[in-house]
């Protein structure tokens, strides 16, 4: 599918279809639009639509009326009605369509574009069932109404949507598929189409480093660990942005074994490698001047005779030594290995984005990722970053108080810290090992994906970490 901006008014559109929102001047001053609104008893109501069929007046055969509540029109109102129109369009067979003009408050036209982008090109996204054909969509064209004739911001948002539909198809895989091997492979696979600089450790190079921690987690798993990282060089020399993604392609909890119920989503708990893969793929695509690095140690746990157990202990790369207290905390004992292997790559500054825990879910719930900092002035552009994408974060402490918790009587630390403050404990574990940059984690345990009748990946956080990527070059 093709974005292009387009001079005419939507009358004038001689494509198939054009939407019209329903508290524009279209909708108000048009009286045949009136007419037919008032006749189906419409009500503008935010996400909800009116297909109309050759209206007088209007070239395109079929409009569709979207709702969009009472001015001024919010950003959040703008994505759910552009939702609901992809929804429609679903069903049409259109093979150009017109978006019409709208401000939305607080934004200007080049966020409307590149976000109208996003959200419609991320629509076209779904499930491909193992072994079935894709179904080609009919829907060519799509054309915002603009006297602007710079589609750049209409790029970019395509580009993010590519990476978010890389995200979601990575989390969707099952895990007998997608294993550290396959994500790997996908990483190769970026690198030669956009010629990008891959490396791939595997268990000897990480046993030669002191990973021991790292492979405290993988040695229960037939599936041999990866430690993966794929750099984007657009800036010279300068320092990199470096994005670390926990990818753990199946966590079983290991001996500290999890329910049975539920357990089939733990395919998702490499959603943040996914996600970091996802955002290399649209900042390739979009080609900034920046450096980028994305690292991703990639595992899966599994219980086995040798098998971590509770009680061991386990020396990082950093070395510094590590109670293993509960095998089912693994995110951050890989983790922990690879936010000290990217000192070689003397970062600007390090996002390490895990589906880290479930306690993330009870804090917050499916809408925001949890952010902690050792640096308020990143914590401050990261949420920054979030709102202007509509992928937000919501930041936690990380004090003092919580990193007593991890303490151990047999290592230098314990992997949990008990029942209180579980992701702030996670957090504080981390920073442990990210003391000589300035770092963020971004828990994602509730965003990454979702359950019941519409379980799926949901591409989150790319869009947030693509746009904090690019405000970094104004």
């Amino acid at each position: 599918m093709e974005f292009s901006l387009i001079d005419t008014t939507i009358q004038q559109f001689d494509g198939d279809c054009v939407v019209v929102f329903s508290n524009s001047e279209v909708a108000n001053d048009d009286s045949n639009i009136q007419q037919l609104i008032e006749l189906n008893h419409f009500e503008s109501k935010s996400g909800t639509t009116l297909l109309l069929n050759l209206v007088a007046g209007f070239k395109a055969k079929q409009v569709i009326v979207v709702g969009m509540d009472k001015a001024p029109n919010t950003a959040k109102n703008y994505t759910k009605a552009l939702s609901a129109v992809s929804g429609v369009l679903d069903s049409l067979k259109s093979k150009s369509v017109m978006i019409q003009a709208l401000d939305v408050d607080g934004f200007d036209e080049s966020w409307v574009h590149r976000t109208g982008a996003r959200v419609l090109q991320n629509a076209t996204y779904e499930i491909q069932k193992l072994g079935a054909d894709k179904v080609d969509r009919v829907l060519e064209n799509i054309a915002f109404q603009s006297d602007n004739d710079n589609a750049h911001e209409l790029a970019q948002g395509h580009a993010i949507a590519d990476g978010m539909a890389l995200t979601r198809h990575l989390g969707d895989l099952p895990s007998n598929i997608c294993t550290p091997s396959y994500l790997a492979q996908t990483a190769q696979e970026l690198a030669d189409e956009f010629n990008l600089e891959c490396e791939v450790l595997e268990e000897a190079d990480m046993s030669t480093l002191g990973m021991g921690s790292l492979l405290s987690v993988s040695k229960g798993s037939i599936e041999a660990p990866k430690l993966i990282s794929l750099s984007y060089q657009g800036n010279g020399n300068a320092k990199p942005i470096v994005l670390v993604g926990k990818g753990v392609t199946f966590d079983s909890g290991g001996i500290s074994l999890k329910p049975g119920v539920g357990m089939d989503e733990m395919k998702y708990d490499m959603c943040g490698a996914a996600s970091v893969l996802g955002t290399m793929r649209a900042i390739a695509q979009i080609q900034p001047a920046i450096n980028l690095t994305i690292v991703v140690p990639a595992v899966e746990n599994m219980p086995a005779h040798n098998a971590s157990k509770p009680g061991d202990v386990v020396t990082s790369m950093s070395g510094q030594t590590i109670e293993i207290l509960n095998t089912d905390a693994e995110g951050r004992l890989i983790l922990c290995d690879a936010l000290t292997y990217v000192e070689k790559f003397n970062p600007e500054v390090v996002i390490d984005t895990a589906t880290l825990t479930g306690a993330v879910i009870v804090a917050l719930g499916k809408h925001h990722c949890g952010l902690m900092a050792n640096d308020q002035d990143l914590a401050d552009d990261i949420l920054a970053a979030g709102k202007t994408s509509l992928d937000t974060a919501w930041q936690l402490p990380l004090d003092d108080e919580y990193d007593e918790l991890l303490k151990s009587n047999f290592a230098d630390m314990g992997n949990i810290g008990g029942r209180e403050a579980c992701t702030v404990t996670a957090a504080c574990f981390l920073a442990r090992y990210a003391k000589d940059y300035r770092w963020a984690h971004l828990d994602i345990a509730g965003t990454a994906w979702v359950s019941g009748a519409k379980k799926g990946a949901t591409g989150r956080p790319v869009p947030l970490l693509t746009q904090y990527i690019l405000n970094q070059i104004n």
